[in-house]
């Protein structure tokens, strides 16, 4: 894609945009409300046109965008998921032209895989994340790497020599919001306490029998073992800390390998965190830039 280009993060609740010039610098950068998930169908082509492209002074650059843009709620037609294991060259050589005139505009792919259990799993727009992390380093590129993207809908990722292996998805951020909101453990946000934290992260044991693990955030309290005001800190650290507990035994990766926390950085630290109380080396890296950096060298052909 020649120089300079446009590249979007097209998520459900919102859209990132960056322009990127000719000498490979990022130019700008807007954030829009225009998630997929506000828009009704066959919108977000049009808006794309009348709002994204002016306000970035973009009307007659090629653009590149990843995420839920691709999937049957964004762009019109579904563009194909494609199979592990894959890299960045499949990745790059699966790019759908979806602009109908004018200057292009081409869709990342998901992923699709064959779960360890059995069941399938996909992912739109953390596939180009990962591959932004990995270009940040040659020895990225190398051996096995199990890398974390957590959020509303986590992903743990087994990289191996640059390609995508395997890969399954934890609910847990949206788990922690319905339970928050319409559950018997609903209640009014409270400061983050890293106390409470790790207590949840220690009571997850071995991620089994979560269901029952999970009343302990009601029965804490209710037997005056924990202040209300922990509750909330302490029932992220069940999710988070039976989330880790399971993943990596789940994927079969080794406790020696090196793991990336790949995301919101606030958020990365919990992780971090909680993986360094159960003994593994982990790391966490910004997702804005992972992304950023995944398009970029999409647009540009791959990773070398």
């Amino acid at each position: 894609m020649a120089s300079p280009f446009l590249v979007l993060d097209w998520g459900t609740t919102n859209l990132r945009a960056w322009v990127v010039g000719e000498d490979g610098r990022v130019g700008g950068r807007e954030e829009f409300p225009m998630g997929i998930g506000r828009l009704a169908a066959g919108e977000a082509a049009r808006l794309f046109e009348e709002k994204v492209r002016p306000r970035m002074g973009a009307e007659a650059l090629p653009a590149l965008a990843c995420g839920m843009i691709g999937s049957n709620l964004g762009w019109g037609t579904p563009v194909p998921y494609l199979d592990c294991p894959a890299g960045m060259t499949q990745l790059h050589d699966s790019l759908c032209t979806v602009s109908d005139g004018g200057a292009p505009v081409r869709i990342v792919p998901g992923l699709h895989c064959e779960r360890p259990d059995g069941g399938p799993d996909v992912m739109r727009g953390e596939e180009t994340h990962i591959f932004g992390w990995a270009a940040g380093d040659p020895a990225r590129l190398q051996g096995e790497h199990l890398i974390c993207l957590p959020g509303t809908h986590a992903k743990w990722v087994r990289l191996v020599d640059g390609r995508v292996e395997q890969f399954v998805t934890y609910m847990t951020g949206e788990l922690f919001d319905v339970l928050r909101r319409h559950s018997v453990l609903r209640g009014t946000d409270t400061p983050d306490n890293d106390d409470a934290f790790d207590e949840g992260c220690e009571a997850a044991g071995d991620g089994g029998a979560l269901a029952s693990r999970l009343f302990t955030a009601r029965s804490r309290v209710a037997a005056g073992q924990m202040p209300a005001d922990r509750a909330s800190s302490y029932l992220s650290g069940l999710l988070i800390g039976a989330e880790i507990a399971s993943a990596p035994t789940l994927l079969g990766v080794a406790p020696e390998t090196p793991v990336a926390i790949v995301g919101d950085p606030r958020l990365g630290q919990r992780y971090v965190r909680s993986m360094t109380r159960r003994g593994w080396t982990a790391t966490a890296h910004d997702g804005d830039e992972a992304v950023l950096a995944g398009l970029v060298a999409l647009a540009n052909g791959g990773l070398a």
